[in-house]
């Protein structure tokens, strides 16, 4: 076991020896592909030549940490005793990440400035260059951007998001910094000149890429502070020792509104607003001043640090001087106006008052007033109420209540004029309310509820007089349903009075042709008995021609002559005339069961019924 113990530790000691032989014997240092070689030499071949005071890194081989660092691959010559080959691994800054350099050596920084300006040393990989370039120890304005480096980490410290802790930085100081849709970056720089007297950011200056250029920035003329140029959305390489950036949203304007820009900063002042316009001054885009030009409805990108975006609307703005308050909330200080009468007596007035500025007049109303709040409260506001005070003065309670029309239209007009010397139209005044004292108005209402009564009675009237003229229309309209019901029925009595005159006529005409035959039957009849009677009478004389008459028509009629016959007087008649009594009394019975004959008027016609009753 022993032995076996023994032969491991010869092993591992022949092994390191032929390892070591080599860099032993030949110096020969091996630098890996992802390593640097970082040289210390230990003394100077020179004898008395040392590192000059304050120099960090050695330039021409004096003892200590040397400039070059070595490279992968093999080299001879760095014997163990002389050199100590510092093996570090290479510096890597990721993606979406920033490093920041610290130089240990270098010319020291100058007083006005708080970082060391950036010199030619590839991105810090040439620490002999960064040296002799007048490279200035401390916090570097330039940056390491996403790659791999060979660093001399004895001259230069790099800052990741991995050590950010270490160097009390946060990691996401570390990180591209980036500015967010619809935001817009505000940026502080903290190194530069400082700014002229009376100025309050830096103006734009070209040429720096945004800031991610701090070199070429502090060479034009940068200045140290707030910034008039700001960072719009995007990713963007900036070293945080050298800006700090401040995300606010984007102004937006609006639709129905313009907004008027004021800027803080800029070029030299030039008033662009002419001779006409003496209650303030324009001037163009980019200079200090009221912008003649104003922002349209939209996203803008604007500093708000040293602009201001002042919004106008460029619809109707409706004003109440009441309880009342709009939307916009630019009549929040208004109220009703206290007027007072010719006669003595103190009202309120409520009033609406409308205005409109145009989006090319709002640069002029904001250089005059400042706002359109200060328009209403320090301009509308004793316009409105003193026209409305002094008005008043020149009416009665009443008059002003009865002519409100005519006061309203002079108050359109009056306001229209002095609106339109600060650049505003006035679309329209109304009177709203009035409040008078309650005595007067009681007055008032009286009256009115007289006039209304009057006119109620009168349409009263009216409408009774149409109402007497609708029966009298109705009932005539009534009467000449009757009187064309008469007139038909007339008509159809007359056309059935001919039909039964006609029917009548008829009828008579032929009873009378029956009765003109029938008495000529009978005066035929009656002559041939007249003439039998009279060849009887010769023949048999008349007593006894009549006597044989008799007994004949007793015979044929079956007379009973006795005892119905009974002879009056003194019972000396004769039989003739008991046969005459009873012959009579026939002709009587018979007269009454055969209908009489109608009568036969003159000229040969049978009258109607109501003739004879008549």
């Amino acid at each position: 076991m022993f032995d076996l113990i023994v032969f491991a530790v010869v092993a591992v000691l022949a092994i390191v020896f032929l390892v070591t032989l080599p860099s032993i014997t030949l110096g020969l240092v091996i630098i890996g592909e992802r390593q640097v070689g970082v040289v210390v030499k230990k003394f100077s071949t020179q004898g008395s030549q040392s590192t000059p005071a304050g120099q960090l890194i050695a330039l021409n081989g004096e003892p200590g940490y040397q400039a070059d660092t070595l490279a992968p691959g093999w080299y001879f010559g760095y014997w163990p005793w002389m050199y100590n080959v510092q093996k570090v691994p290479v510096t890597v800054i990721p993606q979406g990440e920033i490093g920041l350099v610290v130089a240990a050596a270098g010319t020291p920084t100058p007083a006005e400035n708080i970082l060391g300006r950036i010199v030619e040393c590839d991105n810090f990989q040439d620490a002999r260059k960064f040296l002799l370039n007048g490279g200035e120890k401390g916090r570097q304005l330039g940056i390491l951007t996403a790659g791999t480096y060979r660093i001399n980490m004895a001259l230069f410290t790099v800052i990741t998001a991995h050590n950010a802790s270490e160097h009390e930085m946060a990691p996401a100081q570390l990180r591209v910094y980036t500015v967010e849709p619809d935001m817009v970056g505000i940026v502080t720089t903290l190194d530069g000149a400082a700014l002229d007297e009376g100025e309050i950011a830096g103006l734009y200056l070209p040429g720096h890429d945004n800031f991610q250029n701090a070199q070429a920035f502090l060479n034009n003329g940068g200045k140290r502070g707030l910034q008039e140029q700001v960072l719009l959305s995007g990713s963007w390489n900036l070293n945080p020792w050298f800006v700090q950036v401040e995300q606010v949203p984007m102004t937006a304007i609006p639709i129905g509104y313009v907004g008027v820009v004021i800027s803080y900063i800029g070029k030299a002042h030039e008033d662009i607003s002419g001779l006409e316009f003496k209650h303030g001054d324009l001037v163009n885009v980019g200079h200090k001043g009221v912008w003649a030009t104003p922002l349209y409805p939209g996203k803008h990108p604007i500093n708000t640090r040293v602009m201001r975006v002042e919004l106008v609307p460029t619809t109707n703005i409706v004003l109440n001087w009441a309880t009342r308050i709009e939307a916009h909330h630019y009549d929040n200080n208004l109220s009703s106006i206290t007027v007072r009468s010719s006669d003595g007596f103190a009202f309120n007035l409520d009033v609406s008052q409308i205005i409109h500025i145009g989006a090319l007049e709002a640069p002029k109303v904001i250089s005059r007033v400042g706002s359109v709040q200060n328009l209403v409260d320090h301009v509308l506001q004793p316009i409105v109420g003193n026209y409305f005070r002094n008005a008043a003065q020149t009416y009665t309670v009443l008059d002003f209540l009865i002519a409100r029309s005519e006061r309203q239209q002079e108050a359109a007009q009056h306001i229209a004029r002095a609106l339109r010397n600060y650049d505003v139209e006035a679309i329209d005044t109304l009177i709203g309310d009035i409040n008078p004292p309650a005595e007067l108005m009681t007055t008032l209402t009286d009256r009115k509820i007289a006039e209304e009564q009057r006119k109620t009675y009168q349409v009263q009237q009216e409408a009774q007089q149409q109402r007497q003229l609708l029966v009298r229309e109705t009932a005539q309209a009534d009467i000449q349903q009757d009187m064309v019901r008469a007139e038909k029925n007339v008509n159809i009595a007359e056309l059935k009075a001919q039909a039964e005159v006609q029917q009548a006529t008829g009828e008579a005409e032929a009873i009378r042709l029956k009765a003109q035959g029938e008495a000529e039957s009978i005066r035929a009849r009656g002559e041939a008995q007249a003439e039998a009677y009279r060849a009887g009478a010769e023949a048999m004389g008349s007593d006894g021609y009549t006597a044989v008459q008799l007994m004949q028509i007793v015979g044929q009629n079956a007379v009973r002559i006795i005892p119905e016959i009974m002879v009056g007087g003194d019972n000396n008649g004769s039989v003739v005339d008991a046969l005459l009594g009873m012959l009579l009394q026939q002709q009587l019975d018979q007269g009454k069961k055969e209908p009489a004959l109608p009568p036969v008027a003159s000229n040969g016609h049978v009258e109607p019924d109501e003739v004879q009753a008549k």
